[in-house]
């Protein structure tokens, strides 16, 4: 029967970095150290990104939305085991019922329900 993938590239054994870019770390048989690392400006990764124009009652809206989501699928999966994985999952369903709950008071601080008495 044929191979269907193909073989890796050889390399060889006195490089085995080759492929390894030098412009980045010159010795990359040396790891940089904390101060080399905490002195590297920081870029900021765009690819999950909350835009910073909405407003903190509309994140707080999607993060509420988010946890009852989480809380639903939990609950769901936690129907299908037994034994302590099902407890563990119920544990990490409670823990997400009651960050929703602290979000929605969150919310009634934004905007408090006037009672109607």
């Amino acid at each position: 029967m044929p191979k269907v993938t193909p073989n890796p590239p050889e390399l060889d054994p006195a490089s085995p970095n080759e492929n390894v870019d030098s412009s980045t770390n010159p010795r990359p048989d040396i790891q940089p150290s904390f101060a080399d690392i905490k002195a590297t400006p920081r870029t900021m990764n765009t690819m999950f990104i909350v835009n910073p124009e909405f407003d903190i009652e509309t994140l707080l809206g999607y993060a509420c939305e988010s946890l009852a989501s989480a809380e639903v699928m939990a609950n769901d999966l936690a129907d299908h085991l037994q034994g302590s994985s099902r407890n563990s999952l119920l544990g990490i369903s409670q823990v997400i019922m009651l960050a929703e709950l602290t979000v929605n008071r969150a919310l009634d601080h934004l905007d408090p329900i006037e009672d109607v008495h």
